[in-house]
Parts: structure tokens; C-alpha cells; sequence
């Protein structure tokens, strides 16, 4: 049977990922090793000689697990098969971060190894349909449909994977920054609800139309909790199936502790 290599990217996913494997072979992005975990550096610049590395361990299958922003690159660490690559890689980096990192998953296949989701290797990080605590009401179900529908419309444009909407109002979109940011932002700008006594709002989280769902999907914690709850938000709602759930057991007993819901809605109802 031929042997697991992680590609451990910065935050939570990484560690757990690698805690439902047996002794997968770790590796990360010079500069984005996440913290606490032990990982082997490889260079972009390098990748040729690093996928020749991968074969030679054994390895058939890959997992990207967590964060990885577009390193800076040096041309003077090219490698020369690697920089045939360049011409191809910047041509689909021109239609936006996903194009890019889908053309270097394609350069992994074409070496015959395997890119495989997080749903295939630890199915159990994966939260099923449900109401996981708390009830949502009627307007925060409306809030959920609305934040699904915005998200429709900006997940093409390579935007983000999350929105908060209070009453049927938008407060914040997912950018470059990140989730945290985000709902920062709308934890600033909480008064702009339309009534203040109404609906608190949710925040929603859902993979790109189109996504590959073997990378990148988007991922949910007990920090995005606690940021939720910072920002006043009445629960957190995801597309089922299509949202990693770090640490259940924890994301749950803040989200009780704060008194908010948690539901992952079906794909159907969006």
C-alpha cells in the first residue's frame, strides 16, 4: 500500500488531519509549517525534485491539511524542469488563487500521486446535516438562505467562503483577511442592524461554487465561536458536507456556553 504525505498549511487542520493517520509523512511550505507540528520544508522553486522525493518515499497519496498563502519566490532557486512550470502557473494564477493551486495539484497527478480530500481521509472531521445545539429561528433560517445566496453570487468571483447577515442585511464578507477579520468587522458595525431588537444574525460558511473539494475547504472551530459570539451573532450555520469541523466536542460547549446554535444545513435547502 503505498504511504500518505500531508502538506501541513498554517492553522488547526494540519495536527488533526495527521492525528487520524498512521505516520503519514509530513512536509510544508518553507515559512508555513503550522505551529506545534513537526513538518519537513520543501521549496515551490523545487517542487520537480520534491514530487521525485515523494516517489522515492513510496508516497501515492497527497493531502493538503490547512493555510497556504503564495510564497515569494526566488528566481534564483529554480530548479530547471521546475521552471518549464512557470510560464503555466502564472498563467492560471491570472484567474485568481484557485486556478493557481489547482495547476500545481494537476503537476502532482500528472507524477502519479493521488490529491485526496479531507472527507476521504478523516471522514469524522466532516460534521453531517443537523442542528449540532441550539434551535435557529425562523429569521435566522431567512438569514442562513440570504448568506447562502450572496455567497452564490461572490464564491465564482474567488472572494471568500463566509458572510454575515443580520435581518436580510449583509454586515461583512470574507476577503483576504480572513474569517477572523471578518467578523471583527462586523462585531465593529453591530449597531448598522436594521432593528436592533430584532434578529442578532448568523454567520455562514460554504465552499466556492465549483470549488475542488479536495483543497481549501473552509473550516470552522471553537475560536470561530468565540469570535462569532465577540460579534454578537445568534449561531454559526455551514453547508453540510462541505465544512471541516475542528475539535467537536469544544466548538459545542462554547456555542452552549454562549448561548448560540450550530447547524449544518443541508446542500439541498441551498
Amino acid at each position: 500500500m503505498s504511504r500518505i504525505a500531508v502538506i501541513a498549511g498554517q492553522g488547526a487542520l494540519a495536527a488533526a488531519v495527521i492525528a487520524e493517520l498512521d505516520q503519514p509523512l509530513v512536509y510544508a511550505l518553507e515559512g508555513f509549517a503550522p505551529e506545534g507540528v513537526d513538518a519537513t520544508d520543501f521549496r515551490l522553486e523545487r517542487l520537480m525534485p520534491f514530487l521525485d522525493h515523494l516517489t522515492d518515499q513510496g508516497v501515492g497519496q497527497v493531502i493538503f491539511a490547512g493555510a497556504i498563502r503564495r510564497p515569494r519566490l526566488d528566481p534564483k532557486l529554480f530548479d530547471p524542469r521546475t521552471v518549464q512550470l512557470v510560464p503555466r502557473i502564472m498563467m492560471a494564477m491570472q484567474s485568481g488563487d484557485d486556478a493557481a493551486l489547482r495547476a500545481v495539484l494537476d503537476v502532482f497527478e500528472e507524477n502519479d500521486l493521488k490529491i485526496c480530500s479531507v472527507s476521504e481521509i478523516a471522514p469524522a472531521l466532516i460534521a453531517d446535516s443537523g442542528v449540532l445545539t441550539g434551535q435557529p429561528t425562523d429569521a435566522d433560517q431567512s438569514d442562513a438562505e440570504r448568506g447562502a445566496a450572496i455567497l452564490a453570487v461572490t464564491g465564482p468571483l474567488d472572494v471568500g467562503q463566509g458572510v454575515v447577515v443580520a435581518q436580510g442585511q449583509c454586515l461583512a464578507i470574507e476577503t483576504l483577511p480572513g474569517t477572523e477579520a471578518m467578523l471583527a468587522f462586523a462585531a465593529r458595525h453591530a449597531d448598522l442592524r436594521p432593528n436592533r431588537n430584532g434578529a442578532r444574525g448568523v454567520f455562514y460558511k460554504a465552499p466556492k461554487p465549483g470549488q475542488d473539494r479536495r483543497i481549501d475547504l473552509p473550516t470552522l472551530g471553537p475560536d470561530s465561536v468565540t469570535q462569532a459570539a465577540a460579534a454578537g451573532l445568534a449561531g454559526i450555520v455551514w453547508e453540510a458536507g462541505g465544512v471541516i469541523l475542528l475539535d467537536r466536542a469544544e466548538t459545542i460547549r462554547r456555542a452552549e456556553a454562549a448561548g448560540m446554535f450550530l447547524w449544518a444545513r443541508p446542500a439541498s435547502e441551498l
